[in-house]
């Protein structure tokens, strides 16, 4: 059915493949390609091209124009291709794009840099790590290189060896020569998300009941959790999973059980290497990092502990700089938006208005404007609301 509204709204196409889009064919592609997910968009495009006989990706992009036409085609690429086309353009490209690199490279899991790499010969017939090594320099290709082989460790974590990782960390920071910066990278890019960052716990509650008429509330740490911590409430039932942070938790726990003759058993939270870093330094790593490097290898190091520690935050951070430090640099927001409409962007809109007190759906709306204003409206999801 959606191939032939397709089919439909470009009905003007002629032998040479040619579309003369009205503003109401422009809506239709809007209304179909933008309230479909990645699947069924590319079933859309089997449909289409069984149908028609020709590949819908090709005309949308001979026939579209300008940043409209990088919204639609995006669009209907599966997400490791996306990536795959982005990073290609940004190597590529007349300059090299390094921030683009950084968003990608510093946010994917080992699997999705797998299936990138993979997309990326398939579609360029060139490996993704050469073209790196190839059209970059320095220690930030070197970083570079390490997140794309896809290696971190994951769900592990190693407590004894927090602090000895912390303590190479600080003296990176202080000696910050090339063995120095190579060791920070390696540490940044190949230990778990587990070891370096716990952020704020889930924990669970297990409730028993003593003859004493008390109760015993064990506490166990589940995963760990980005959300801004909340208050347990105890008097629910048992089992209940809460957030929290550990000194809230200690607090809370020690005000219950002096009023409610309640006994509690909990584990303390197993050091983490940003928390040791802090607890050696003295102050922040990302501040550290800020202080002692400069350009993209330190602009690298920030996004890699930024979206271990919360990526909706830090993508909040990077659509908040392109639409009002750049001019609304149009790539930044196409990618990011497309990128993260299936995985995380309800909780970067919710970031983005907490942090910057205005929602996304609203800066888009103040500077984007025509078709193109309402395809990035349709992806971000909002409402009048918002505005």
């Amino acid at each position: 059915m959606d191939a032939q509204v397709l089919g439909g709204a470009l009905q003007g196409i002629s032998e040479v493949c040619v579309i003369s889009f009205s503003g109401c064919e422009k809506d239709v592609l809007i209304e179909i390609l933008t309230q479909r997910c990645n699947s069924q968009r590319l079933m859309i495009a089997e449909a289409y091209r069984d149908m028609y006989g020709r590949d819908l990706i090709t005309d949308l992009k001979e026939n579209l124009s300008h940043h409209f036409k990088e919204v639609m085609v995006g669009l209907m690429y599966p997400p490791a291709s996306y990536d795959a086309h982005e990073l290609w353009h940004a190597l590529k490209g007349v300059d090299t794009e390094e921030k683009c690199l950084i968003d990608i490279l510093a946010s994917r899991s080992n699997m999705e840099i797998f299936q990138m790499k993979e997309a990326y010969l398939m579609q360029y017939n060139t490996d993704l790590q050469q073209d790196i090594d190839s059209e970059t320099s320095g220690h930030f290709r070197d970083t570079l290189m390490n997140l794309a082989q896809g290696t971190r460790m994951e769900g592990y974590a190693d407590p004894s060896t927090a602090a000895q990782d912390a303590m190479i960390l600080w003296e990176a920071c202080q000696q910050k020569t090339g063995e120095h910066k190579n060791m920070l990278q390696m540490i940044l890019c190949n230990r778990s998300h587990q070891q370096l960052w716990m952020g704020n716990p889930a924990v669970q509650l297990f409730e028993y009941s003593l003859k004493e008429k008390r109760s015993v509330c064990v506490m166990r740490v589940l995963a760990p959790c980005h959300n801004p911590g909340v208050l347990p409430v105890l008097a629910k039932p048992s089992k209940e999973v809460v957030l929290l942070e550990w000194d809230v938790l200690t607090s809370v726990i020690n005000r219950f059980a002096r009023y409610n003759k309640t006994r509690f058993f909990f584990s303390t939270p197993p050091p983490q290497v940003f928390q040791e870093f802090q607890n050696i330094a003295g102050q922040d790593i990302v501040d550290a990092i800020n202080e002692c490097y400069d350009g993209y290898f330190q602009e690298l190091l920030v996004a890699i502990v930024l979206c271990i520690r919360d990526k909706p935050s830090y993508f909040a951070y990077r659509l908040y700089n392109a639409i009002h430090d750049f001019g609304f640099h149009n790539k930044t927001v196409i990618r990011i938006l497309i990128a993260r409409s299936e995985i995380d962007l309800m909780n970067i809109r919710q970031r983005y208005k907490e942090r910057y007190g205005k929602s996304l759906f609203h800066d888009i709306k103040h500077f984007a404007s025509g078709h193109y204003e309402s395809a990035l409206l349709a992806i971000c999801a909002g409402d009048t609301e918002d505005y």
